[in-house]
C-alpha cells in the first residue's frame, strides 16, 4: 500500500517566506510606477493648455488667463488642479472642480486629499495681458499622486528664447524648462 505524500510544514514555510520576499520587493516598485503613471495627466493637460494658448495667440495676438476663452476643460476625474493666473492657490483650486479666475480645481468628489504646494510656480501672463503681443505665459498643475501631504508640482511656459528656472526643486531631472515642455518642480514620487 502506497502512502499518500504531502508537503511538510517546513516546505510550506519556505514557500511562504519566498512569496513574502518577492512581495516586499514588488509592491513598493508597483506603487512607485503607479504614481509615476498618474503624472502623465499633468503633462498631457499642460501641453493641451500650451496648444490652446498658442492657438489663441495666433488669432488674437495675446494670451489670456481664462480657461473658458481658450477652450480648455480637462476630463472629469482630474487628479491635478490647473492654473493660468497668478491668483490661483492650491487650497482655492482644489475645493471644487469648477472654473474660477483662471483656475480649475481637482475633482474633489474623487480625490479628497488636498495637496500642499511644495514648490510654488508662477502662473499667468507676463509682463501683463496689456503688454501683448510682447508677452509670455506660464501655467501650473498641482496634484497628489501618492497620498502624502506634498503635491506633485508641474509647470509649462511659452518662453522659447530663454529657459525658465525652477526653484525649490526636489527629485526632478532638470531645474529649467524651455517653451512648450512641461517641467516638474517637485516630484511627489521621489521626494
Amino acid at each position: 500500500m502506497k502512502k499518500k505524500g504531502g508537503f511538510t510544514l517546513i516546505e510550506l514555510m519556505i514557500v511562504v517566506a519566498i512569496i513574502g520576499i518577492l512581495a516586499a520587493i514588488a509592491i513598493p516598485n508597483f506603487i512607485r510606477f503607479q504614481a509615476k503613471s498618474k503624472q502623465s495627466e499633468a503633462k498631457t493637460n499642460l501641453k493641451a493648455i500650451f496648444t490652446a494658448q498658442k492657438a489663441y495667440f495666433g488669432e488674437k495676438d495675446k494670451y489670456v488667463t481664462d480657461f473658458k476663452v481658450v477652450g480648455f476643460d480637462p476630463e472629469p476625474g482630474n487628479r491635478f488642479s490647473y492654473g493660468i493666473t497668478g491668483t490661483c492657490n492650491v487650497a482655492q483650486a482644489v475645493n471644487v472642480r469648477t472654473y474660477g479666475a483662471g483656475c480649475i480645481g481637482q475633482d474633489s468628489a474623487r480625490f479628497a486629499k488636498t495637496p500642499t504646494a511644495s514648490a510654488p510656480l508662477t502662473a499667468g501672463v507676463t509682463p501683463a495681458v496689456t503688454d501683448c503681443p510682447n508677452c509670455e505665459f506660464n501655467a501650473t498643475a498641482i496634484g497628489n499622486v501618492d497620498n502624502d501631504p506634498a503635491g506633485d508640482t508641474w509647470g509649462i511656459t511659452s518662453f522659447a528664447s530663454s529657459p525658465t528656472t525652477l526653484t525649490n526643486t526636489c527629485g526632478v531631472d532638470t531645474t529649467s524648462i524651455g517653451g512648450g515642455e512641461p517641467g516638474n518642480a517637485y516630484n511627489d514620487v521621489s521626494c
